[in-house]
């Protein structure tokens, strides 16, 4: 085989790798809401537990408790959703680069590309872009599921 060729072939079989690590570092940022999705829901589970246990907690409280943990079930499901297209998508990239590197032909100056490296690829493009959309419903439905209220100053009567 010519050298050429194979170089050719490594070259073309690299250059996606870069798609890999930013790949990596969403599916890094997307563990880390998770976590904190996760944190939060067993920290209103446990208030809950407790105010049940006790009867300290105010009815309107509860419902407010009740529907965060509501609200923090969606955000796993979206992130657990965006999560998925993002390994879908580094699968996909894995496959691309498999196949260009195999892509080395007995015939001597020619490169032939497999038929399924567009799709391959287009499709991790694809699942990627599906991934940063669920990222960012998730980012906006965390900032509309905040109430910023003020808190009622308490004026002491002397």
């Amino acid at each position: 085989m010519d050298l050429n060729i194979i170089s050719e072939a490594i070259r073309l079989a690299t250059a996606p790798v870069f798609l890999l690590t930013g790949v990596a570092g969403i599916l890094n940022v997307l563990g880390n809401r998770l976590a904190r999705v996760i944190d939060r829901a067993r920290n209103v589970q446990s208030l809950l537990e407790d105010a049940s246990d006790s009867g300290t907690l105010k009815p309107e409280r509860i419902k407010r408790y009740q529907d965060e943990l509501v609200s923090l079930q969606h955000r796993q499901v979206i992130i657990n959703c965006a999560t998925a297209f993002l390994v879908l998508s580094a699968a996909l990239v894995a496959f691309t680069v498999i196949e260009l590197f195999f892509t080395v032909s007995v015939e001597p100056g020619k490169l032939h590309l497999s038929s399924w490296v567009p799709i391959t690829f287009i499709g991790s493009f694809l699942a990627l872009v599906s991934a940063c959309v669920l990222y960012l419903v998730e980012i906006l439905y965390a900032s509309n599921t905040i109430v910023f209220e003020p808190v009622a100053q308490h004026q002491d009567q002397s």
